[in-house]
């Protein structure tokens, strides 16, 4: 995998600062549009490229705090593709928990779990807590309690 030219490298990353701004701003369509112009400047396949992977997760964010369930889920699945997807706690969660509000909740549970073990509670701080209620229903819990960050 080679890198992506610095000049469209350099687009993807201001197309993205102000996609965060706008976020910030609850301005979501107008921040999604600069995150699909972002992913729409990759040369294909677009799922080669790192960049790919923060795009599509900012944009499966953005759908969660729209409500967007299926939208979020649908990109973030995408994200899967992309280099170092697997293995993100947060990519993780944001699927799991779009999932989760989808009713689709066997593979919210997987997902949660991952990011879950993962970071531990931490990842879920600033997160509704059913969430993190749901995925330690579905985990067994450690000898020594779930405070133990990682002891599992």
């Amino acid at each position: 995998m080679s890198d992506l030219p610095k000049k469209i490298y350099e687009q993807i990353t201001n197309l993205c600062s102000l996609g965060d701004s706008l976020v910030e701003e609850e301005k979501y369509s107008e921040a999604l549009n600069k995150y699909f112009s972002a992913l729409d400047l990759l040369p294909p396949p677009e799922t080669q490229w790192e960049a790919s992977t923060w795009i599509l997760a900012a944009i499966g964010d953005t759908n969660f705090i729209m409500r967007n369930y299926e939208a979020g889920r649908d990109n973030l699945i995408c994200a899967m593709h992309c280099p170092g997807a697997i293995g993100n706690p947060f990519i993780h969660m944001r699927l799991g928990q779009c999932r989760y509000e989808l009713g689709e909740y066997e593979k919210a549970a997987d997902e949660l779990a991952r990011a879950f073990l993962i970071e531990g509670e931490e990842i879920f701080k600033d997160e509704d807590k059913k969430y993190l209620d749901f995925v330690k229903s579905k985990l067994i819990e450690p000898s020594g309690g779930w405070n133990e960050k990682k002891s599992w």
